[in-house]
């Protein structure tokens, strides 16, 4: 497997020079400020490329090799008319990518909002702080705050008064809190970011869009790129939707295996993958990572290697945990992706191997007292990767020994 890394680009507090001290070979990363529909030009990819690329004589080289993401514009998801511009823009960038050699590029199809916490600094017994998603201060949010036309029919009425008492003790600088983890913008959102009112107008454009529909949607934009990424020799690797199911009354259609079975049943295409997110699909309980892992190995180009840890109480919030300490068998996920790269190999495939990142690492040690982006502390992230390679050292080492 191939150990990879994000990168912010020239803001983000880890450097490539740091980076290349965790021992990772592959840089995942993106253009962030290029607005949602335009294209990437070769010369804007270049740019960033060398600041990847090029280094001093007699240091390890790093390699720009995946995208996340790029965006998709809403008016796709939504099937507007005029949509066709946004996708040929998308194909624009994808072209101009291949063409600097950048041929795995991670995307999603989420509405409105990319992946989503309430708490971005959630206190572990270590000491350390974790991302969380906390179902009852969602729900404060939903009711209280954004006031979302017709939410009470996604709840009960014990939720509800539940959902009352939470924000009823919040303070007002917790509420605003709230408010700006949940639609101000995280780390890596392609999405704008929002204010409250921004939010409810395009939570109104959804409300005539149902799963079939934003499915076929999905369905209709591959189709018009995948022909062109086979052509490329690009890998598309869809990311799940983070948390994996409805939201603010939106429909999300990469959620479990039986999505995915779905989209590739429909668009069987080689370059039609995805991005196996081990903490997002995890957070789901009735996703089983390492099966999901052997269904789909020949989909799986990028994974994304963190653990949650489910609240037994309350089974839609969860933290995220230590790589190897959480609700997921990791160590098996990471057999099953090894196996994947062995049969890639006895199949003559000329790329077989799979690019893996640490995702979310925790904010510990020196990094606490440090601007990071939440989720992408330096050292939380090589505790990490440190423990991830040492599952790929040892199940290999097993392997050769089973020769």
């Amino acid at each position: 497997m191939r150990e990879s890394w994000r990168w912010f680009g020239p803001s983000d507090p880890v450097t490539i020079d740091d980076i290349r001290q965790t021992g990772a070979t592959d840089i995942v990363s993106a253009l962030q400020g290029i607005p949602t529909g335009e294209p990437w030009s070769i010369e804007a990819i270049e740019k960033h490329q060398a600041l990847i690329e090029r280094f001093e004589t007699n240091l390890t080289p790093l390699t720009w090799s995946v995208v996340e993401s790029i965006p998709v514009h809403e008016d796709i998801k939504l099937a507007r008319a005029g949509h066709e511009q946004y996708v040929d823009s998308w194909i624009a960038s994808m072209e101009n990518l291949a063409h600097c050699g950048i041929k795995t590029i991670c995307y999603n199809f989420m509405p409105v909002i990319d992946w989503t916490r309430t708490d971005l600094k959630f206190k572990l017994p270590s000491g350390a702080f974790a991302l969380r998603f906390d179902q009852r201060k969602f729900a404060a949010f939903e009711f209280f705050i954004l006031q979302r036309v017709n939410a009470e029919l996604d709840y009960s009425k014990e939720e509800i008064a539940e959902a009352r008492q939470v924000f009823e003790q919040m303070s007002e600088a917790e509420r605003q809190q709230l408010t700006n983890n949940i639609i101000a913008g995280l780390p890596g959102k392609m999405t704008e970011a929002y204010g409250i009112d921004d939010f409810r107008a395009m939570l109104a454009c959804y409300k005539d869009i149902t799963p079939a529909i934003l499915r076929d949607n999905l369905f209709s934009f591959l189709s018009k790129i995948l022909p062109r990424a086979e052509a490329l020799g690009v890998k598309l690797a869809i990311h799940p939707d983070d948390p994996p199911r409805d939201m603010f009354g939106l429909p999300r259609v990469i959620c479990t295996a039986d999505d995915l079975e779905l989209l590739f049943g429909a668009l069987p295409s080689p370059s039609n993958g995805m991005t196996l997110c081990v903490g997002t699909y995890g957070s789901r309980p009735d996703n089983n990572l390492p099966a999901m892992a052997r269904q789909f190995g020949s989909r799986i180009h990028f994974s994304h290697l963190r653990g949650v840890c489910l609240d037994p109480k309350e089974p839609r919030s969860f933290y995220e945990a230590s790589h190897l300490d959480s609700d997921i068998n990791m160590v098996q996920v990471i057999k099953e992706l090894l196996d994947e790269e062995k049969r890639r190999q006895h199949d003559g495939l000329t790329n077989s191997h799979i690019y893996i990142r640490p995702d979310h690492g925790h904010q510990m040690m020196d990094d606490m007292g440090k601007t990071v982006n939440p989720g992408y502390s330096a050292i939380g992230r090589l505790k990490g990767l440190a423990e991830v390679r040492g599952v790929i050292r040892a199940l290999s080492a097993q392997n050769m020994e089973a020769l």
